[in-house]
């Protein structure tokens, strides 16, 4: 079974950093997208920032020039590294992948979320 381990969640202060680790495991064929959604109390879930195979970026308006989504391709691994990290920022942080397993079968799985709290 495809498997996605985060790392990296923590607390830290108002213009801080944090870098988050996200490592996909499995039989699996092909990572076409790794990516990092982000959830908020009474908020919706949100897309932060994407990275496709070939390393093309989609990042949410207020997180850019602040992080930077990275890829490391033969290992399935996807990073965020989070600087001038602001209140707002607050939120779990989950992985997430659209992989073709062995099957050719497309699918999206997620991981089980990291906890970043940003003081002010």
């Amino acid at each position: 079974q495809v498997q996605l381990v985060e790392s990296g969640g923590g607390l830290v202060q108002a213009g801080g950093s944090l870098r988050l680790s996200c490592a996909v495991s499995g039989r699996i064929f092909r990572v076409n997208v790794m990516g990092w959604y982000r959830q908020a109390p009474g908020k919706q879930r949100e897309l932060v920032a994407t990275i496709t195979s070939g390393g093309f970026t989609n990042y949410r308006d207020s997180v850019k020039g602040r992080f930077t989504i990275s890829r490391d391709n033969p290992k399935s691994t996807v990073f965020l590294q989070m600087n001038s990290l602001k209140p707002e920022d607050t939120a779990v942080y989950y992985c997430y992948s659209r992989i073709v397993d062995v099957s050719t079968n497309a699918v999206d799985y997620w991981g089980k979320g990291t906890l970043v709290t940003v003081s002010s």
